[in-house]
């Protein structure tokens, strides 16, 4: 089974994104998850670093600059989702990646605090 580190630019980058509200509450993950397509498209377009910084985990041995380095997308490329992040801290949970579960974990209750779903 592979194994993840938490990606901290990934990290920072959902904490600006949830900052300036750049977010979408309610969201069928599976719907709007981006696809190799999309992700192509934002290599194409933005580099390595930008597609970086849509994964939350980095699988360690893996080459940087290849799509197998990076894994746990959170966002559609524009916004972070909170299916998303809560798909994260799931899959994370269930293969016991507990770095990255928690990561996704502690974006969530900031996406919630930030919009005021926290109780």
């Amino acid at each position: 089974m592979a194994r993840y580190e938490v990606n901290p630019d990934a990290v920072t980058r959902a904490r600006e994104l949830i900052a300036a509200h750049q977010y979408v509450l309610d969201s069928d993950w599976g719907e709007v998850q981006p696809d190799a397509e999309a992700g192509n498209q934002l290599l194409e377009r933005h580099g390595w670093a930008a597609y970086a910084a849509w994964h939350l985990g980095l699988t360690q041995g893996a080459n940087d600059e290849t799509k197998a380095r990076y894994a746990f997308v959170y966002g559609d490329y524009r916004r972070v989702h909170r299916s998303g992040l809560i798909a994260c801290v799931y899959r994370a949970a269930e293969w016991r990646h507990k770095a990255v579960e928690r990561a996704a974990y502690d974006l969530l209750q900031e996406l919630d605090r930030t919009a005021g779903l926290d109780g």
